[in-house]
């Protein structure tokens, strides 16, 4: 099985991508299967991979997640609109998880809802409500009802159309925070695509170890008080010590992801 892996990082430093590595190596580690992987330089390099891939993985990144006539566009929506028509033409189904920017940039492709700029940075560690349809969403069976995940977006995806998600045979599995005392929308966070093909607003790659080690960095712990506050920063220091939030959400979701990819395409 092989994987293609969208960076869509245009060359900022991140911590999404060890994350998602670290996600790969552990399920090759634990369940003995090897999984190749190559990383394609989307925005920055223009590189993308061909249909010869079982899985891909799209990152997130900075910037705004909508068409603005750059070089990299037209291959990359182009791609995703070749691995939707295989898998509606062959058996050999292609799976692919769209993380952050690319399930922003993929869901108002399809045009499931409004993308926007959001009034303020969301920032954080935060609660992820299911909708009826997530309650049965397989990803999310061992994940407690709010999960916790780790959300850092300057745009949104909200007012989902709800005929096209009809008409595509889409999901919608989850809502951000609930917030009575804000009256604006609240964002998705979650859709299935297809059986195949599945995507976050949220990071669920994010694990606990590595970004307290990242979090507790000088540099990063002023960065982080400077623009949020003190008692941001603790209650994402606290959480991320809580084996029950962002260690839940690492090891279920995108680990879940791979191991079905891994049944489906394994022969009997």
């Amino acid at each position: 099985m092989k994987i293609a892996i969208l960076d869509m990082y245009n060359n900022v430093a991140n911590e999404g991508m060890r994350c998602i590595l670290h996600a790969i190596q552990t399920v090759e580690a634990n369940d003995g299967v090897p999984l190749p992987y190559t990383v394609f330089n989307v925005r920055a390099e223009n590189q993308l991979p061909d249909l010869s891939y079982d899985v891909y993985i799209s990152t997130g990144g900075p910037g705004i997640p909508l068409p603005l006539g750059e070089a990299w566009e037209i291959p990359f929506f182009g791609l995703i609109d070749s691995l939707f028509e295989h898998n509606l033409t062959q058996d050999n189904k292609k799976h692919l998880f769209l993380i952050c920017h690319s399930f922003q940039l993929v869901a108002g492709h399809l045009h499931l809802g409004t993308i926007s700029k959001r009034k303020s940075t969301s920032f954080g560690i935060f609660p992820i409500h299911r909708t009826d349809e997530g309650m049965t969403e397989p990803l999310f069976s061992a994940l407690g009802e709010p999960f916790y995940a780790v959300d850092s977006r300057d745009y949104q995806l909200t007012e989902p159309k709800l005929a096209e998600f009809e008409a595509q045979g889409a999901k919608l599995l989850c809502l951000e925070k609930i917030r009575p005392h804000v009256d604006l929308e609240r964002a998705v966070m979650a859709i299935r695509f297809t059986d195949e093909i599945f995507g976050t607003q949220f990071h669920p790659e994010a694990d606990d170890e590595g970004m307290l080690r990242y979090f507790l960095l000088d540099e990063k712990r002023t960065q982080i008080v400077s623009n949020y506050g003190q008692a941001k920063y603790d209650e994402m220091v606290t959480y991320l010590q809580d084996p029950q939030k962002i260690a839940l959400t690492e090891s279920v979701i995108l680990p879940g992801f791979l191991r079905n990819a891994i049944r489906e395409l394994t022969p009997a």
